[in-house]
């Protein structure tokens, strides 16, 4: 170890330095700069979740968008990847917390999950910038598929379209949120694939990139807002599997395993 790590290390040897809060035990707690009980008691939960991630506060239109993303994604079906996780867990009898803190960990699958929200607001972010600035919105296209041979938030791997779009489009639109630079640039890259060649349309990961980014989240902002999106569908599927025999989701015969490994053998003398 080197004496600059050493060193460092010694400097933080003792004592928590935050700028995000602290508890007080049998006092008070602090959640960034605010009296958790004295300012914030009032606060929406999701208000709050949002605030200890960006420091920021949000209008009363833009948290009902907000909302409105992760109840839009919630689907209680116990065939998705995720959600099968924790119906899984309940049909072996685990604890409810192990369940779904096991399926919300695989739920940042790079594909269809949480693991493609950081890409898809940095792109929407620097589509929006190309578009103010007047430059070739084709170039960046072009070069986002050059480099990652996709674009995130665009196409979908199970379907042609999202059936979530639409629902939220129309309540962005009554909130007064429909004309956000992002939720335009998001648009036209749909528009410009769409008059092109790859005929992508947009997806669920693109829209709520560009709503958030209109209200100032970063990439990474998003993706930590986006942790309990599946949330609400996972405790549905743990119950009902925890409530049936134990072992009966969505078993598979040996008849329907296709086997190519070594052939049966007697064991013994």
């Amino acid at each position: 170890m080197t004496a600059q790590k050493i060193s460092l290390l010694e400097e933080h040897a003792g004592v928590l330095r935050t700028r995000m809060g602290g508890a007080f035990v049998g006092q008070r707690t602090v959640f960034r700069g605010h009296d958790l009980h004295a300012d914030l008691a009032d606060m929406d939960w999701l208000a709050l979740y949002v605030f200890g991630i960006t420091g920021q506060r949000y209008s009363a239109a833009q948290l009902k968008v907000l909302h409105a993303i992760w109840v839009c994604t919630s689907y209680p079906d116990a065939r998705i990847w995720n959600n099968r996780v924790a119906a899984l867990a309940g049909s072996a009898r685990s604890s409810g917390t192990l369940a779904v803190s096991a399926a919300l960990a695989v739920s940042e699958a790079e594909i269809y999950g949480r693991g493609i929200d950081i890409r898809a607001a940095s792109f929407i972010q620097r589509a929006q910038q190309v578009i103010a600035s007047g430059s070739s919105l084709d170039d960046c296209v072009r070069d986002e598929l050059k480099r990652h041979r996709a674009i995130a938030g665009y196409g979908r791997p199970i379907a042609a379209g999202d059936e979530r779009i639409g629902p939220m489009l129309r309540l962005v639109e009554r909130e007064g949120l429909a004309g956000g630079a992002h939720v335009q640039a998001a648009l036209a890259v749909e528009k410009h694939l769409q008059d092109g060649r790859w005929r992508l349309r947009m997806n669920y990961a693109a829209l709520t990139a560009a709503l958030t980014s209109d209200m100032g989240f970063t990439p990474r902002q998003h993706y930590q807002y986006g942790f309990p999106a599946f949330l609400a569908g996972m405790q549905p599927c743990y119950i009902e599997a925890s409530e049936k025999p134990a072992g009966t989701l969505l078993p598979l015969a040996c008849d329907n395993v296709t086997y190519e490994g070594a052939a049966p053998r007697a064991w013994g003398g």
